[in-house]
Order: C-alpha cells, then structure tokens, then sequence
C-alpha cells in the first residue's frame, strides 16, 4: 500500500470518498479547534465538514516522508454555511505517524494562523480574507 499516493488522491477529492483503510482503528486526530480518537470518529468529522461546509477545497502543497512520519504541507478553504457565505481559508502543516502495519495512527495538524484567525474570517465585516 503506498500511503503517500492515497494521501495525494485523498487530498485531491478532500472530503469525498477518501481512503479510510489507510488509517488505523485507534488513530488520533488533533488540531487547534477539536480532537478524535478512532476510525470512527476521525470518519464522523470527515462527514460532518461535508455536511456543514460547502465547496471545499483541500490543495497540497508539499508531502515528504522521514521514517514513520509523513509531512505535508496545505490550504484548506471552505465556504461557512451563515447568511453572508464567507470563503474561509487555512494554511498549515499536517504530522501522520505509521504505525507498524504501515497505517496512520496519529495525525497532528498545526495551523499557521491562530483560532482567532479562523473565527475572524467568518464575521460579516472581517478584511481578513
């Protein structure tokens, strides 16, 4: 199974379809706004962003792998479901570690910007985008 290709398609078609048998059971997901653990949850908030967001769009911009860690590098952008639709946008950087069977069982991301920057683009007279 070659994880980094999945990823890379994975990321191209983020969140449809993607390719949850390359992560374990017992993954542990965090970044700056929520944390998961398991298969289940980790695919429950993959559907709640598909439910809730609209036209999301998930760009790699880099993807290398050093022993059991793959890094990458991203934007993600999305668009709010509130009244005046602002386009919200995220950069940041992404830690998956393998596990020995060569799944994902923990994927930190990190955002380049704060919470507060998130939240901010979401406000009716916010310059921020």
């Amino acid at each position: 199974m070659d994880v980094l290709a999945i990823l890379r398609e994975d990321y191209a078609r983020f969140p449809e379809n993607q390719t949850y048998d390359i992560y374990a059971e017992d993954i542990s997901f965090a970044d700056p706004m929520m944390r998961v653990q398991g298969k289940q949850k980790y695919q429950e908030m993959i559907r709640f962003l598909a439910t809730w967001f609209q036209n999301i769009c998930l760009e790699l911009h880099e993807m290398s792998q050093e022993g059991q860690v793959i890094y990458t590098r991203w934007t993600m952008s999305w668009t709010a479901p509130l009244p005046w639709r602002p386009r919200v946008r995220v950069t940041g950087r992404s830690e998956l570690t393998l596990n020995e069977q060569g799944q994902i069982n923990r994927q930190i991301d990190y955002w380049d910007g704060s919470r507060w920057d998130l939240l901010r683009q979401h406000l009716p007279w916010s310059v921020a985008r």
